[in-house]
């Protein structure tokens, strides 16, 4: 038998038949992974607004821009039985991580107070910078008030003890809840 001579037309065509059975396998396997990936990133958000606010019986949506920047930030708007304002879970953001960007839900009570905060996104270096989501650090945050509370950390003058050996990650924390505090403050008087 003898053997096919490699020629630039069969390379071509043997590229061609991997990079479509390739380029189908993937598709195949993206439509059957995007509705669980989804589902599960629902899930986690729910999760996150039931952690950071108290017991509510309505939860309404928005989005509101940011004073910091142009970008808009999802509020969910809890209220109670009687309709009144309890507080709003703000999914915030920064792009000032050690790794880059770092997503958060903070949980604001009616009168301004931070009432607890979850990690929902990041990609700090794990053992340093991602000890912003033990309580340790992100607890010291709870039942603090802008009036009352530098949400920074104690290297720029603020009131937030530092992660050790993680000050980036540490600054971007409080970016992303500097963010969501004053976007809150700025616009609680349509709440």
């Amino acid at each position: 038998m003898a053997a096919k001579k490699d020629t630039l037309l069969n390379m071509f065509i043997a590229m061609f038949v991997i990079s479509v059975v390739s380029g189908g396998v993937l598709g195949v396997v993206y439509n059957a992974t995007k509705e669980p990936i989804a589902a599960a990133e629902t899930a986690k958000k729910t999760e996150a607004i039931k952690n950071v606010l108290p017991e509510f019986n309505e939860l309404k949506e928005t989005t509101i821009k940011s004073e910091l920047e142009d970008a808009e930030l999802p509020f969910h708007l809890a209220y109670d039985s009687d309709n009144n304002f309890i507080g709003a879970a703000v999914e915030t953001f920064t792009n000032k991580g050690f790794s880059g960007n770092i997503s958060l839900m903070v949980g604001i009570l009616a009168d301004g107070t931070v009432n607890n905060i979850s990690v929902l996104q990041h990609a700090e270096t794990p053992g340093l910078g991602s000890k912003m989501s033990e309580p340790s650090f992100k607890d010291q945050f709870n039942n603090k008030h802008a009036d009352s509370f530098n949400f920074n950390v104690k290297k720029d003058g603020g009131d937030v003890d530092a992660i050790t050996a993680a000050t980036i990650s540490s600054r971007a924390f409080c970016d992303a809840v500097n963010r969501a505090i004053s976007t809150f403050e700025n616009n609680k008087g349509g709440f």
